[in-house]
C-alpha cells in the first residue's frame, strides 16, 4: 500500500512539473456549478473556470466528460485549486488562426455584431476585430442594419497583438469570388450565349446585369420588341435573369446583352398574321389624349385611334371607355411593316349609328330629340342613338319670316319633328318643325285671305325693303316700301314701331312663294 502511495506521488510529481501557469491544456469536465465548471487536467487539484466565461448555449451544451481546452492562470490559489481560463485558450488559439491567415491570405469567419464609429464590430470566435465601412462590400450597401447578426467570412488585413487590434476586409473577399468568377464568365462569353445574370443597376437608358464577375449592358432598346417607357417596367433590382450576348469586346471588356433577341420580332410577320379587316383581342396596356394601345401578343401593339373608339362626333376621353389591363376586340384597320405601326378599330365592330338609324326610322316618321346647337342657318339636335339631326332655318315655321333660329328655339330644348329626309352614306338627316301641322298655305290662308281685304295687323319689324306685319291667325304680311304711308317729314320710325296695331289691305296673294303683299295706301279704294 505505501509503495502505491509512493508511486502516484511520483506521478503528480510530474505532472506538476509539466504544468506551468500560461500553457495551454486540454481538459475534461468533472462538474458543473452554480459560479462556474470544475475541470480535470491531469494533477492531484482540479482547475475551476468561472462561470462568466462561458455563454448561456454553451452552458446548456457542457456535461461531465465533454472535453475542452483551457488556459493555466494560477497554480497556487489559497485552497489548492488551480484557477483555469476557457475563454483565454481560446483567444490565444484564435490569435494563432488569425496570424496564419494573415501570413496566408486564408479567410477566417465572423459574425457582425454592432456598427462603431467608421465601421462595424465583428467577433471571431471570441476576438472582437474591426471591420472598416470602406471594406464592407464592392459598392455602398444601402441597407447597413441588414448585417448585424450575419455570419461571413473575411480577409485579416492588419494584427497588433500588443493592443489586441485586428482589422478585417469583406470587400477583399467579394473582389477575390468576382475576380474567380470572372474568369469563368470570360471563358463562356461569346456572341449569341445564353446567360444567367443579377439585375444590378437600373437606368433610363437600361439595365446593368452581373453575368458573374463582368457586367454587361442590356440597352432599353433591346427589352423588347414593343414600345417600352422605361426598363423598370420589365425588371427590378436583384431580378434573375435570361439573357443572349449581342457583342462582346474583349479588349474593353464591354458585354452588349439583349433580352427581346430570344423571340423571333412579331413585326417581321405582323402582314401575314394580322391582315386588315381581321378581329383581334388584346390587352389595354396604355391609354393617351389622343387613342389606347393594345397589345396582341408579346412586343406587338396595336393603336386604337379616339375616333375609332366611339361612333360619338365628340368622342369623351379614352379613360371614360377603356382601362388600363382590360381585354378589348377590335378590328385591323391599317397595317405598316415598315413603320412598325397598327392601326385598329373598336367602334368597326359595332352597328354604325346610321345604319342604326336607316334601320329604325323612316321618312314622315315623329321623333324627339334635344337641341344641341343653334347656327345661323338651322339647329342641330341630338338623337338617342348619338346623332345629330339639322332643321334647316326654312323649315322651323309655314307663316313667319324667322331671321334667327334662336327666335324659336333654345339649346337644351327638348322637341318634337318630323324626319324629313335620311341618307346613311352622307351621314346627314333632315327634320322640320314646321311639319308637324299641316301646310296652311294649301287651304286654310286662301280662303281666309282674299285679295284686296281690309285687315288689321301689328308691326312686327321695320326693315330698308318694307314692314313686316303679324295678322289674324300669327300669318305674317309684308307691306312692301313702296306701299307705305311716309310722313311728310321724318322717317316712318317717328311715327310707327314695333307692335303697333295698323290697317292694311292684302294686294298680293302667292300661294307658291307662301308670301302675303300688303298696302297702306288707298285702304278706300276699291281695286279692280
Amino acid at each position: 500500500m505505501e509503495l502505491k502511495n509512493n508511486e502516484m506521488e511520483r506521478l503528480y510529481a510530474e505532472t506538476f512539473h509539466s504544468i506551468k501557469e500560461g500553457t495551454i491544456l486540454k481538459g475534461k469536465v468533472l462538474a458543473l456549478k452554480q459560479d462556474g465548471v470544475i475541470v480535470d487536467i491531469g494533477y492531484k487539484s482540479d482547475g475551476f473556470i468561472p462561470i462568466e466565461e462561458f455563454l448561456e448555449e454553451e452552458i446548456t451544451t457542457l456535461k461531465p466528460g465533454t472535453n475542452i481546452e483551457v488556459y493555466v492562470e494560477n497554480m497556487k490559489d489559497s485552497d489548492g485549486t488551480i484557477t483555469l481560463s476557457r475563454e483565454h485558450a481560446t483567444k490565444i488559439k484564435v490569435w494563432k488562426a488569425l496570424e496564419n491567415a494573415l501570413r496566408d491570405g486564408s479567410p477566417v469567419e465572423g459574425r457582425v455584431i454592432g456598427k462603431t464609429k467608421g465601421g462595424f464590430s465583428v467577433d471571431i470566435s471570441g476576438v472582437n476585430a474591426f471591420l472598416p465601412g470602406s471594406q464592407v462590400d464592392i459598392k455602398t450597401h444601402k441597407d447597413i442594419k441588414s448585417l448585424i447578426g450575419e455570419k461571413m467570412p473575411f480577409k485579416v488585413l492588419k494584427l497588433n497583438s500588443n493592443v489586441s487590434n485586428v482589422i478585417i476586409s469583406r470587400r477583399a473577399i467579394l473582389e477575390e469570388e468576382r475576380q474567380k468568377k470572372k474568369v469563368e464568365t470570360i471563358e463562356k462569353l461569346k456572341e449569341g450565349q445564353l446567360m444567367i445574370g443579377i439585375v444590378k443597376n437600373i437606368t433610363d437608358y437600361g439595365v446593368f446585369v452581373d453575368l458573374g464577375g463582368i457586367d454587361g449592358l442590356l440597352h432599353i432598346s433591346d427589352i423588347s420588341w414593343g414600345k417600352i417607357n422605361h426598363p423598370s417596367e420589365f425588371f427590378a433590382i436583384g431580378d434573375e435573369i435570361e439573357v443572349i450576348v449581342l457583342k462582346y469586346d474583349e479588349e474593353r471588356e464591354k458585354v452588349t446583352l439583349g433580352y427581346k433577341q430570344k423571340k423571333p420580332d412579331p413585326w417581321s410577320t405582323v402582314d401575314e398574321k394580322y391582315p386588315v379587316g381581321k378581329k383581334v383581342r388584346g390587352k389595354v396596356v396604355s391609354i393617351t389624349d389622343y387613342g389606347a394601345f393594345i397589345e396582341l401578343e408579346e412586343g406587338l401593339e396595336g393603336l386604337v385611334h379616339i375616333s375609332e373608339i366611339d361612333w360619338l362626333l365628340r368622342p369623351k376621353h379614352p379613360s371614360k371607355y377603356l382601362s388600363i389591363g382590360e381585354t378589348v376586340d377590335a378590328v385591323v384597320l391599317k397595317v405598316d411593316k415598315e413603320e412598325r405601326r397598327l392601326s385598329l378599330s373598336i367602334k368597326q365592330l359595332k352597328l354604325s349609328p346610321w345604319e342604326n338609324i336607316s334601320q329604325r326610322y323612316l321618312v314622315s316618321q315623329k321623333i324627339s330629340g334635344k337641341v344641341k346647337t343653334i347656327t345661323d342657318f338651322g339647329a342641330f339636335v341630338g338623337l338617342p342613338e348619338g346623332v345629330d339631326a339639322l332643321i334647316h332655318i326654312s323649315d322651323l315655321s309655314w307663316t313667319k319670316h324667322i331671321k334667327h333660329p334662336s327666335e324659336i328655339l333654345k339649346k337644351g330644348q327638348k322637341i318634337e319633328a318630323v324626319i324629313l329626309s335620311i341618307e346613311p352614306g352622307a351621314e346627314r338627316m333632315a327634320l322640320g318643325l314646321k311639319q308637324l301641322e299641316p301646310d296652311p298655305w294649301l287651304h286654310d290662308i286662301p280662303e281666309r285671305f282674299k285679295l284686296g281685304s281690309e285687315l288689321k295687323g301689328k308691326v312686327l319689324r321695320i326693315t330698308d325693303f318694307g314692314i313686316f306685319v303679324e295678322l289674324e291667325g300669327g300669318v305674317e304680311g309684308l307691306i312692301y316700301s313702296s306701299e307705305i304711308i311716309k310722313p311728310a317729314s321724318g322717317s316712318i320710325e317717328d311715327v310707327l314701331k314695333e307692335g303697333d296695331v295698323i290697317n292694311v289691305r292684302i294686294i298680293k296673294i302667292d300661294i307658291d312663294e307662301r308670301k302675303l303683299g300688303l298696302s297702306m295706301k288707298n285702304l278706300k279704294r276699291v281695286e279692280e
